[in-house]
Order: structure tokens, then sequence, then C-alpha cells
């Protein structure tokens, strides 16, 4: 199993301490973690007092080690970085379909390996999609992969702008601090 103490400190870095934007629905947030999702794991205290621990453990919990991103460390410690910080800004899911769908559009219509339901899931399928993906395509691979998941992540940034104007105030953030 993969050590994620480096990707927890980058994320934490990125997420900052205390915020409580206007435009941000989460409400109050400390470490990158909403009220919502700390009372929901158990955090009853002010959010401003939020443990860094206590934000590592939820962190760990909720999107590392049950949307299994674990798993893929050991196969490609890139794409798990990126499937977690991408499953802590928009939702392990919705990370987990970025894989899915670029492993589907680099499989050269079925050659190297199946095409995978976009369930947003890790299971077999996906793991051993990525296992064939990177047998063919080497230690490049993973750099292309990396770059097709930043970039459907991006274009997802850009529609969540376009459909609610408030997150406009996000964008510029987003783009610079989580791709690339």
């Amino acid at each position: 199993m993969t050590d994620i103490a480096a990707y927890l400190n980058n994320l934490i870095a990125r997420e900052g301490g205390y915020c409580d934007h206007p435009a941000d629905r989460g409400g109050p947030t400390n470490w990158g973690i909403t009220q919502a999702v700390a009372r929901a794991n158990g955090y009853n205290g002010e959010m401003r007092a939020l443990p860094r621990t206590e934000a590592e453990r939820i962190y760990r919990t909720l999107y590392w080690d049950a949307p299994h991103f674990d798993s893929i460390a050991p196969i490609a410690p890139k794409i798990a970085h990126e499937l977690f910080d991408a499953g802590v800004n928009m939702g392990p899911p919705v990370a987990i379909r970025f894989l899915q769908r670029a492993l589907n559009a680099l499989n050269r219509n079925g050659q190297d390996y199946a095409d995978l339901a976009s369930d947003g899931a890790i299971g077999p399928a996906t793991q051993r999609a990525l296992a064939a993906f990177l047998a063919v395509r080497g230690a490049k691979g993973e750099a292309v992969l990396l770059k097709a998941m930043q970039a459907l992540r991006g274009e997802r940034y850009i529609a969540l702008a376009e459909g609610r104007p408030a997150n406009e105030a996000f964008v510029y953030g987003w783009l610079s601090n989580r791709i690339g």
C-alpha cells in the first residue's frame, strides 16, 4: 500500500485553512473539508478549529480508501495522485469516470483491452484496463493518460462556471492549482 502522506501534504497546502467564501455552496471549510462532510464524519466542533489530523483522517477514509485509489497507486502513482486530488475536488466517482473515459479513448478501438463502463467505480475491470494500457504504452503512457484526465477535468471546470456564474470566482484557482 502506498503511503499517501505526500499527497495529503500537497492537498492541504492547496486547500489552505479556514474559509467561508460567499460563492462556495459548501459553506464553511477548513483544510478543504466542508462543514457537512466534517459533521457526517463525526466532527461537531467549530470549523475554524478542525484539527489537521481530523482532516487527514477524513481525506484518507473518504477520498483514498473508500474509492480504492490505494489499489491504483502501485500500478500508476501519478494517476492515483490525480484521482485523489480530483476526487476531493469533484467527488471520487467523477474522478474515476475521467480515468475510465480516458482509458476508453486510448484503447485503440478495443485492440489493447475492452471498453469500460464509465460507472465511476474502481473495480477489477478498471484495474485490468489500466494495467493493460501501461503494459502497451509504458512509462510515457502514464503521462499521456494523466494529460487526458486533466483535459477532462479542465473542461468540467469551464462547464461548472458556464452553468453557474458564481463559480467563476473559483475557475482561475482551480485551473492554476489543480491541473498540471
